[in-house]
């Protein structure tokens, strides 16, 4: 590019065209929430079940693109292991889990405690603790509970509030947090 081309082009112009650039090319979700931070072109999640004594690790995205036969792995690992009722796992709270866990750096995989909870077993979780919620956002597939070895509630909380992405709730006394993809906010100790 010749000087002459340049004319009426300054520095501001040039940083207001790449800045209106990045927010119309910016992925939708990068605007709702933080988890660019941790994450990446890729995305795996790795669990394992206490209560069924299965594995997950799976590469669940790659640069933009969920893979589907990824997805049936999670919903089928997510699923409620009292009734073995499947839903489709909301792909957000899957974020938050792979962003977090990513940011613990962590080489163990998670516990899974709950990830989807069909209307019965919630209701029946409900009648023996104050402490599930009525119209819990288990029963919609979008909430995990979940415990990291060696690494402490506390950790793991701050990991999860880091993302900015939906609710965590620290569970010290029963040692294990809670994600979900619902609205931003924070509880426990």
């Amino acid at each position: 590019m010749t000087t002459s081309s340049l004319k009426g082009v300054t520095r501001r112009g040039l940083l207001k065209a790449f800045a209106a650039t990045t927010l119309v090319a910016a992925p939708t979700y990068s605007n709702a929430f933080g988890l660019l931070r941790g994450a990446g072109d890729i995305r795996r999640l790795r669990m394992h079940s206490g209560r069924t004594g299965e594995k997950l690790d799976t590469i669940y995205w790659i640069e933009g693109e969920y893979i589907p036969e990824a997805f049936a792995e999670i919903n089928s690992f997510m699923r409620d292991w009292r009734t073995n009722a499947v839903i489709k796992f909301d792909n957000r709270t899957v974020d938050i889990l792979a962003a977090s866990h990513r940011l613990l750096d962590a080489d163990t995989p998670y516990l899974l405690l709950s990830g989807y909870r069909s209307p019965e077993t919630n209701s029946m979780l409900r009648s023996k603790s104050k402490a599930v919620a009525r119209n819990s956002l288990h029963m919609k597939g979008q909430a995990a509970d979940i415990r990291v070895e060696g690494r402490s509630v506390s950790q793991i909380s701050k990991a999860a509030v880091s993302c900015s992405a939906g609710g965590v709730g620290k569970y010290s006394g029963s040692n294990f947090v809670h994600m979900d993809c619902g609205p931003v906010r924070v509880w426990g100790r």
